[in-house]
Parts: C-alpha cells; structure tokens; sequence
C-alpha cells in the first residue's frame, strides 16, 4: 500500500474542518430556536401545517414557539401548546390564528392582544381563535364559482333572441 503524502493529509483535515464550521453554522443560524418563558394553550378547528417549532408571533415579530400539537378527545379539536417570552404578557380577551408566510409560505401562529386588564397565567389557554384556512379549498371554491358564472352566462346567451 502507497504511503501518503502529509501536505494530502493536511489538505484533507483543512477540508474536514472546513466542512464542520459550515455545519455548524447552519445549525446555529436556522432561525429555529425555542424561547423559553411561559406556557399558553389553544384550541382550534382546524390546524393544517402548523407544525412543532413554528414561530408565535405578535405585530409580526417573532415572541414564542409552538411546542406540541395534538387531539382533544372530548370535542376532537387540535390542541396547541406554545410559550411566550417572560417579557410579554398576554391579555385574557387576546385571540390566536393561524396564518401563513405569503402564498408558499410556512405557518405560525400570530397572537392579537386584547385590551382586558387580567393577563393570561402560565398555562393559561386563549379562548378565541381562528383556524387555518386551506388554500386548496379557497381555490376549489373559486374554481368552482367561476365554471358555474360561465355556465348560467352561455345558458343565458343560448336562450336570449338575437337582435
């Protein structure tokens, strides 16, 4: 077997270390960091894309993280657990919906303060929420109202008498 050459050696460890610091660059800066402070919970319809780890936001800036998602199987709602910075406290009339990052965008969760005096506890649950709205359906419906606005307009065309 053919000894290797050192100036190889070192090319190769230079590479490896290289490779390493960009490895642990993009894990240190995937914006994906939890925010530890207190635990609120809410409940919706429907929470289509919304997944562990997404961002909870106020007035657009980034405020919690999503920690778990699940079933409630009493009334079969998705139930959503996320905390909050220590800093911000929430009122007890603010509302949760769940929106998207543009049309190809991820979801989050964004938080609307109320204007209540009373501040949501650690573990305390936001009572009005809005669900995902699902993009397919919006475009099915679309869809489907326009095919039937061309329909009655070429029925009403065929049955008009011409001038």
């Amino acid at each position: 077997m053919a000894q290797r050459n050192p100036t190889e050696l070192i090319a190769g460890a230079a590479v490896l270390v290289v490779a390493l610091g960009f490895l642990g660059y993009a894990v240190a800066h995937t914006g994906r960091t939890t925010i530890s402070g207190y635990t609120l919970r809410a409940k919706f319809d429907r929470i289509d894309g919304l997944a562990v780890g997404a961002d909870v936001r106020v007035a657009g800036v980034k405020v919690g993280t999503v920690s778990s998602a699940g079933v409630d199987p009493k009334t079969y709602q998705a139930v959503v657990t996320f905390s909050i910075e220590n800093a911000l406290k929430v009122p007890k009339d603010s509302s949760a919906e769940i929106t998207s990052d543009g049309m190809l965008g991820g979801k989050f969760l964004a938080l609307v303060p109320g204007g209540d005096e009373k501040m949501l506890a650690d573990g305390g649950e936001v009572a009005i929420t809005q669900s995902a709205v699902s993009l397919e359906q919006l475009l099915g419906k679309f869809i489907f109202s326009v095919n039937d606005l061309t329909t009655n307009v070429q029925k009403q065309l065929r049955t008009e008498p011409s001038k």
